[in-house]
């Protein structure tokens, strides 16, 4: 069967792309490392309920420090995650002359920004902690795992592998 050589489309040879690929990736790794945490405290959480104290429990750090690493996470992640979404607004504005196109990657990620925002407004003023916080956190880690995994594999947009490909 004949090989095609698929060459990388122009758009992608921008200085923006690895900018918003860094900002995006760095966001995500400190959102999965919230993750993390967020199950380790629910873990942790049921085995003190349950005074059930031995194997895993004696290696998990305490509540108070899953909730902190939890927020520094999530402090983290966010104004990277939102410098991703910025920075990937301005590479669409110089490829196709528009900052914003409501393409399926966009929105969910939008989504999942506005979930992310949810869960440090509810830290920082209504003083949502715990298991509260870290259940918000697995959640809405679910929703980006959907805006990397499910949109790409699911949906049509300018964000699918086969939208960067010139023939």
């Amino acid at each position: 069967s004949p090989h095609i050589v698929v060459q990388l489309n122009p758009v992608l040879k921008s200085w923006l792309f690895p900018v918003h690929i860094t900002f995006a990736f760095l966001g995500s790794a400190a959102f999965a490392l919230s993750f993390g945490a967020g199950v380790m405290y629910l873990i942790q959480n049921r085995m003190l309920k349950s005074k059930h104290f031995t194997g895993i429990y004696q290696m998990l750090p305490s509540l108070d420090t899953l909730d902190k690493v939890n927020y520094t996470c999530l402090s983290i992640g966010f104004p990277l995650m939102t410098l991703g979404i910025i920075s990937g607004a301005f590479w669409a504005n110089t490829a196709w002359g528009t900052y914003w196109r409501w393409d399926p990657k966009e929105t969910w990620a939008l989504i999942t920004w506005f979930l992310y925002a949810a869960l440090l407004h509810g830290r920082l003023t209504i003083g949502w902690r715990g298991r509260k916080a870290a259940i918000f956190s697995i959640i809405a880690f679910m929703f980006l795992l959907f805006t990397f995994l499910g949109v790409n594999l699911l949906l049509d947009g300018y964000h699918t592998f086969e939208a960067f490909a010139v023939l």
